[in-house]
């Protein structure tokens, strides 16, 4: 049996993914919003706090969403994906590792820094994403895809429980406080993003292509642009994925939210946060050889069903247990979905405009974070219930499911 997991471009590259996850699971999902409302904002109004932390996630988002097919038109031009990524990952790594040494109060820094980490680690994804066409083959792409969340779920997994012991307890360590640990632990992200980014700096190579030095990276954009409004499926895909990765976006960022209003400790919050990760790990495997077996399409579909399912789950959610529950379910398929994901948009993507292209893919999942929250926002203001507005989120499982049981993929296409 090939061991197509231990080829050096395939591992190199999915390393990258065991890098970065440490910055989304400790700094964005964990400590930054937590540590900034205590420390870096201390002593501002809470309404205001929380409006310059809103800011600061949307201006990073926006930033990334309407540069990042600019940024693969240019990388495709220059055939230099994988320089595009380090640069980002670098101006990244260093701007996390800033935030180490923000003294109190500092909130402006603290927010700059943010959002350049922020910015920088969703542009190099840009560039890994596309990647993946340059390490398997079509016929790897679901399994290799997985095999990248999968580590990414274990290692930041692993990262964000060394972190949370530091902060829960630092002594340990030879730390002073909890908000020395903490500060330390945004100084580990950056060390964990660098050295893990190296096997993919110098195992990942890009074939040589011939491409014309003519025009500019704007014109070729128009010029897919173009040629990419023909591509019918394309556009169904991206618009089936903008729907339900808003879905998922919506739990993922609200599910902590939600089990504080409904009165269940925080601290069970977090473990069950952390629970997801690890589930997530093997979980995403499994996607991907189910992707194998009965294509990606209908992978995600089933994912769909169980977020579907999640959501009416929520409206009846009392206790912690079934909270735990809960978690594990959402662990058993958020990976698949966002892995066969990928390897289902690389299906599309034409021969040599693999950046270009995956960058309208991130560019619709920065904007896949904005109808839930609204829906959510609005159905809980007009019912005068949290659980409705939770569950309301269903419909985007619903329409996104119904629109992506519409996509034909190309190898598809031919067989009709």
């Amino acid at each position: 049996m090939s061991r197509w997991y231990l080829r050096r471009p395939v591992l190199s590259w999915a390393l990258y993914d065991w890098a970065t996850a440490a910055y989304s699971t400790t700094v964005m999902a964990g400590f930054f919003p937590t540590f900034f409302h205590a420390f870096w904002s201390q002593g501002s109004n809470p309404t205001t706090t929380t409006f310059r932390l809103g800011l600061a996630n949307g201006a990073a988002g926006l930033l990334v969403a309407l540069s990042a097919p600019f940024l693969g038109a240019s990388a495709d031009r220059r055939s230099n994906r994988k320089g595009f990524l380090l640069f980002f990952a670098l101006i990244g790594i260093f701007a996390t590792g800033g935030l180490r040494w923000v003294p109190e109060g500092e909130w402006g820094v603290a927010i700059a820094l943010f959002v350049t980490a922020t910015a920088a680690y969703s542009g190099a994804i840009v560039f890994y994403d596309s990647l993946l066409l340059r390490v398997a083959s079509p016929a790897e792409y679901n399994r290799v895809s997985a095999y990248g969340y999968s580590l990414g779920y274990l290692g930041g997994g692993l990262l964000f429980l060394l972190n949370v012991l530091m902060t829960l307890h630092p002594v340990w360590f030879g730390l002073a406080s909890m908000a020395e640990a903490v500060q330390y632990s945004f100084l580990t992200v950056a060390v964990w993003w660098f050295v893990f980014a190296l096997p993919l700096a110098f195992g990942v190579h890009e074939a040589g292509e011939v491409r014309s030095s003519s025009g500019s990276s704007w014109s070729e954009l128009r010029a897919t642009l173009k040629a990419a409004a023909a591509h019918r499926m394309l556009w169904l895909f991206l618009l089936a994925y903008w729907l339900y990765i808003d879905g998922v976006n919506t739990i993922v960022k609200m599910a902590i939210d939600y089990g504080l209003a409904l009165g269940l400790p925080a601290s069970s919050l977090l473990e069950a946060l952390l629970l997801t990760q690890f589930v997530a790990f093997p979980a995403a495997l499994l996607f991907g050889w189910l992707g194998n077996r009965i294509g990606a399409r209908q992978s995600i579909l089933a994912g769909l069903v169980v977020y579907l399912g999640v959501t009416l789950w929520a409206i009846m959610l009392h206790t912690i247990g079934q909270f735990f529950a809960m978690a594990v379910t959402v662990g058993l398929v958020q990976g698949g979905v966002q892995s066969l994901s990928r390897a289902l948009f690389g299906q599309f993507v034409p021969k040599g405009k693999s950046a270009e292209y995956f960058g309208f893919y991130n560019m619709t999942g920065k904007f896949g974070a904005v109808l839930g929250p609204l829906i959510v926002g609005i159905t809980a203001q007009v019912t005068g219930n949290s659980r409705a507005g939770i569950g309301a989120v269903a419909v985007l499982f619903l329409v996104g499911g119904g629109v992506l049981w519409r996509v034909r993929t190309p190898e598809q296409a031919s067989l009709q």
